[in-house]
């Protein structure tokens, strides 16, 4: 016989809320993204570089919140669609210094209204969007306490 658990229905799950709202967003990214030959994936490595070029592997990993065995694949994506070089360091060989291209540099302008876009398709005031992100940070916080 099938138990009635509650606590176990799909439309009670915070989880399926957030899984749901990141496949819709980044299905809003899609086209946008598609028209700078970018994954999602890859745009987040682009913006990363964009902040801060000339970075270890391992420290975009730590930004990303990536490992290093997902974070290599794309990377080598990167370098050959010619966005970004990757070097070994000269103090310490076992580094690898990732660095934007004039190609991936160049890139940033054509990428500079992706955000607006997204926050117009999800019609949010900048109010909402401060708060939502306000929560959000908040609700990264615990979970990674854990």
């Amino acid at each position: 016989m099938k138990e009635n658990y509650p606590e176990l229905k799909l439309e009670n799950q915070i989880c399926f809320r957030v899984y749901r709202l990141n496949r819709a967003i980044t299905n809003h990214y899609r086209p946008y993204l598609t028209e700078l030959d970018l994954t999602y994936p890859q745009y987040l490595v682009m913006m990363a570089l964009w902040e801060k070029d000339g970075i270890p592997v391992n420290s975009l990993s730590e930004t990303l919140k990536l490992d290093t065995g997902t974070l290599s694949p794309l990377l080598k994506r990167l370098e050959a669609a010619g966005y970004i070089h990757r070097k070994r360091s000269k103090e310490d060989e076992r580094t690898v210094i990732i660095k934007l291209t004039k190609n991936g540099a160049e890139l940033q302008k054509k990428a500079k209204e992706v955000p607006e876009k997204i926050a117009h398709c999800l019609d949010l005031t900048t109010e909402e969007y401060l708060s939502l992100r306000e929560t959000l940070d908040g609700l990264i916080q615990k979970a990674e306490k854990r």
